[in-house]
């Protein structure tokens, strides 16, 4: 079967939102709440955010109510993991199966529009690219090792990049 590179792309993105979850699981409340000039907030805020985004995009992309919204209380790590793991397949599960041109109505601030769901998929992935690079600049600027996390490990991670042997 011929996946669909967006669908790997998907994936990526659901193991790298698990590998920061996973790093936030070692972290102090405190921790949680370090922030750095230039990011959108606190850890924990961005967090909510990224994952809270990506609940929205799956109710354009395929009608899924979110169950979360930033403004809820922080559910700690274990209950953002349980969402990012759902979220993340679903997700997945949109990019294998949604064809170009396809626009809907939504809202997108005060204002009301059309938009391709190809775009929303996009945002989908840009999104988490950029609040994950904002979680990991706040770990760098406090010390905290976070470990490789790009799509090189991603590839070591799951076997699509499998190091040969010297000669």
């Amino acid at each position: 079967m011929d996946e669909s590179l967006l669908v790997e792309a998907f994936r990526y993105n659901k193991w790298a939102n698990l590998h920061v979850l996973d790093v936030c699981a070692r972290l102090g409340s405190d921790q949680l709440q370090l922030t750095t000039p230039g990011t959108y907030g606190t850890v924990a805020a961005t967090l909510m955010h990224l994952l809270a985004a990506e609940q929205r995009y799956l109710r354009r992309l395929v009608g899924h109510e979110p169950q979360l919204n930033e403004r809820d209380e922080f559910p700690g790590v274990a209950g953002l993991r349980k969402l990012a793991e759902r979220s993340g397949e679903q997700l997945i599960e949109a990019a294998g199966g949604l064809t170009g041109g396809k626009l809907i109505e939504t809202e997108y601030g005060d204002r009301r529009l059309k938009i391709d769901l190809g775009v929303v998929l996009i945002q989908a992935m840009h999104h988490g690219n950029d609040h994950r690079t904002h979680i990991c600049t706040i770990f760098g600027a406090h010390g905290i090792d976070y470990g490789d996390m790009d799509v090189w490990a991603y590839g070591e991670a799951t076997g699509a990049m499998v190091p040969l042997g010297t000669s």
